[in-house]
């Protein structure tokens, strides 16, 4: 049973930083794309970023790009989401996505697995 499991949110003040975590469990996760949602209140679910697990490719939403880094842990199959410079338009839950294939990494449908979410809370 494929599992993804985050960690790590909460509130912060605007200009800190928060680091999430997504750990896999229940298959192997070599060729999967594991990427962040998020979804705030009223809005819809949008993606964030990805890395693809085999070569560590990554992919950012232009609102976050050199202010959130994605990374992976093989030995610990986890993903990590370091963000910092936040801003309270960065809140939303925030969701950990696995998918083996599809064709553009920010669609939300191609994702096979979900994980519960966590709370990041910015506050001005």
């Amino acid at each position: 049973q494929v599992q993804l499991v985050e960690s790590g949110g909460g509130l912060v003040q605007a200009g800190g930083s928060l680091r999430l975590s997504c750990t896999a469990s229940g298959r192997t996760f070599t060729n999967y794309t594991m990427a962040w949602f998020r979804q705030a209140p009223g809005k819809e679910r949008e993606f964030v970023t990805a890395i693809n697990w085999s070569d560590g490719s990554t992919y950012y939403v232009d609102s976050v790009k050199g202010r959130f880094t994605i990374s992976r842990d093989n030995v610990a199959n986890t993903v990590y989401l370091q963000m910092s410079s936040l801003k309270p338009e960065d809140t939303a839950v925030y969701y950990c996505a696995a998918r083996l294939r599809g064709l553009r990494v920010g669609i939300k449908y191609e994702y096979d697995y979900w994980g519960q979410g966590t709370q990041v809370t910015v506050s001005s």
